[in-house]
């Protein structure tokens, strides 16, 4: 098979409302529930035992986690709606969910899918800012541990505000206007319980967003950065992939990152020959839980496809 010649199926529809399929009402309505649950739980904690809280607080983390690589992610791909507007307001309410901007997102995804988790050049630097390998030494992948409690913390938030500015005068209002909205829901909140801000909500946000970057590690890790079809690491389980939308699917959607995520059973079929030829990494729990995989490459192995599982068919 030539990887040159498979073909994408197109989704379509007829909606008014949808650009693509009605089935995007399903990530549409999981982000609404997770900005409504960002509001929730600022109602509930001056009334609801410390316990209690502690467990929402977790949830939400892993609301954050599930929506950047879920919702958000295939928002950024596929936008939802075929009214403009529309796909606009929708980037304001995943960016309060979310607690950053949609907008600014994009860039970093579409730098991400640049460069694919590439290693560094010769000057040291990747293409992708998210690459596992970054910061890694000797051209291996960096560990798991700074990865996952540092990345957040790594965001250069000039350099992604250039390449946004090169998208246009709108992009840019628009994704400050997205900054706005939710810095002002965390200023509302922080003047009416400042105690609940510091010491309850941020603590979990930063988890929920250690928990995204657990995740991409372990999408990566094993991926082969020199092998188009190799780029991820795929994890095919149907629950986690119901709740992420099919983004357990990465090696499929780094290969081809358009295919829609109801189609990305089909496509996942369609090229489970080549994967197997090509060594494509496979695990088989979901990627947050990578780090139980019981036979995983070695880090000196930087990465390579060569000792992994087959595709599944």
């Amino acid at each position: 098979m030539n990887p040159d010649h498979i073909r994408v199926e197109q989704v379509t529809t007829d909606s008014k409302i949808f650009a693509h399929t009605r089935w995007d009402i399903l990530p549409l309505l999981g982000g609404v529930f997770h900005l409504t649950f960002f509001f929730a739980m600022f109602f509930l904690y001056p009334h609801t035992p410390l316990w209690l809280m502690l467990v929402l607080g977790f949830v939400y983390a892993l609301m954050v986690n599930a929506n950047i690589n879920g919702v958000a992610h295939n928002f950024i791909h596929n936008p939802f709606f075929r009214a403009p507007l529309l796909n606009r307001l929708f980037g304001v309410v995943e960016s309060m969910a979310c607690c950053f901007s949609q907008t600014y997102y994009d860039v970093v995804h579409m730098q991400h899918h640049k460069g694919n988790s590439d290693r560094p050049d010769e000057t040291g630097e990747t293409i992708d800012w998210l690459s596992i390998y970054r910061h890694g030494h000797d051209g291996e992948p960096e560990s798991p541990w700074t990865y996952v409690f540092l990345s957040f913390f790594r965001d250069n938030p000039a350099a992604i505000a250039r390449e946004l500015k090169k998208r246009g005068r709108t992009e840019l209002i628009w994704g400050n206007v997205e900054l706005a909205a939710f810095a002002m829901a965390l200023f509302v909140m922080f003047v009416f319980n400042w105690r609940y801000v510091i010491f309850f909500f941020l603590p979990f946000f930063y988890l929920g967003h250690c928990f995204s970057y657990l995740n991409g590690y372990f999408r990566h890790y094993g991926a082969d950065p020199d092998k188009p079809i190799a780029w991820g690491v795929s994890s095919y389980g149907k629950l986690y992939n119901w709740i992420f939308f099919y983004n357990g699917y990465h090696a499929e959607h780094h290969f081809r990152p358009k295919v829609h995520w109801t189609k990305m059973e089909s496509f996942h079929q369609q090229i489970a020959g080549l994967q197997r030829q090509e060594n494509v990494r496979v695990i088989n729990r979901a990627h947050l839980l990578g780090f139980l995989d019981p036979h995983p490459p070695k880090r000196s192995d930087r990465g390579r496809s060569g000792d992994s599982a087959p595709a599944a068919s």
